[in-house]
């Protein structure tokens, strides 16, 4: 079967995946979209460049929203990463031009009749996530974010370094919005199969330390080399991998939520239709209250779209 992905906004986020898509040999055809023809031009000769150095030679071509028809999976990472140059901490600060970008793109998405799964990580994400998915018509199973699945990464790390062990053997997930009011549900946090609850008096870790440094992870790469880009792109591409290979993976993303009427981060099944269920993991009722503030977060801004 023909694997065949796109992208729009081939900026550090979008080019960061293509690369890795190009260089894995994950892709059958990629479609790059961008704003700035001259640097959708230039993405594409690198990567062709790169191709005979590779085992694979994926077609690659620019420009096209009718190539969207046929698309397997849609990844929108435009944005305007220096609005978050002054920003401190407020992953907001790209709204008013994200909801300009989805303004644009979502008319001509919907045109081409792309009905694959679209992944987005412009922020604010889970906003943004369900507004596209309101514009373009799809089901909302066909339109997630990343959100909270790259925070989960960064909680992960920095409970790893401090249990010293590979961070995949940290379990447990980061819920809410991705940005200031998202959580670390510690009740769901284990480490090498312990929960963490109970590891932590004998450390004498300070988990709402810890969170804070897992929140503010972004904002350290950021602030040493403008953007992010890396962890983003692996977390876009290992959820659509989850999609083609009908992994059925269980993993946190930003997806609808019918109880507070948002999408929010937290965790689902990804498999080839995309979000196939969400996972209702009981939550302790001071968790149970930070999602639904958070969720309150969201959708309060959603409204102002």
């Amino acid at each position: 079967m023909s694997r065949k992905y796109a992208i729009i906004g081939v900026g550090h986020v979008g080019a960061a995946i293509a690369f890795s898509l190009v260089v894995q040999g994950f892709a059958d055809e990629l479609i790059l979209i961008d704003k700035n023809e001259k640097k959708a031009r230039a993405e594409q000769l690198d990567l062709q460049d790169a191709t005979a150095r590779l085992d694979s030679r994926p077609k690659i071509k620019i420009q096209d929203y009718a190539e969207l028809a046929d698309t397997d999976i849609l990844f929108v990472t435009a944005g305007n990463i220096h609005a978050l140059d002054n920003a401190s901490g407020n992953r907001w600060a790209e709204f008013e031009y994200t909801r300009e970008i989805v303004k644009d793109i979502a008319p001509k998405i919907k045109a081409s009749g792309f009905n694959g799964v679209l992944i987005d990580t412009m922020n604010p994400c889970d906003a943004i996530t369900q507004y596209l998915q309101k514009e373009i018509g799809l089901p909302g199973s066909q339109v997630l974010g990343t959100g909270t699945f790259l925070d989960t990464a960064r909680m992960q790390r920095v409970v790893s370094e401090k249990f010293n062990v590979d961070p995949k053997n940290v379990s447990g997930f980061v819920y809410g919005e991705h940005g200031e009011s998202q959580f670390v549900a510690w009740s769901t946090v284990s480490v090498n199969g312990l929960p963490i609850k109970t590891l932590a008096p004998k450390m004498n870790l300070d988990l709402d330390a810890l969170e804070d440094t897992a929140r503010s992870g972004g904002w350290a790469v950021h602030s040493g080399k403008g953007y992010t880009s890396f962890a983003i792109a692996t977390c876009a591409i290992k959820l659509s991998r989850a999609v083609l290979d009908d992994a059925q993976l269980m993993c946190p993303c930003s997806s609808y939520n019918v109880k507070y009427n948002s999408y929010v981060g937290q965790p689902g099944i990804i498999g080839k239709n995309g979000v196939e269920e969400l996972i209702d993991i009981p939550l302790p009722p001071e968790e149970e209250q930070k999602l639904a503030t958070s969720a309150a977060t969201i959708k309060e801004k959603f409204a102002t779209m």
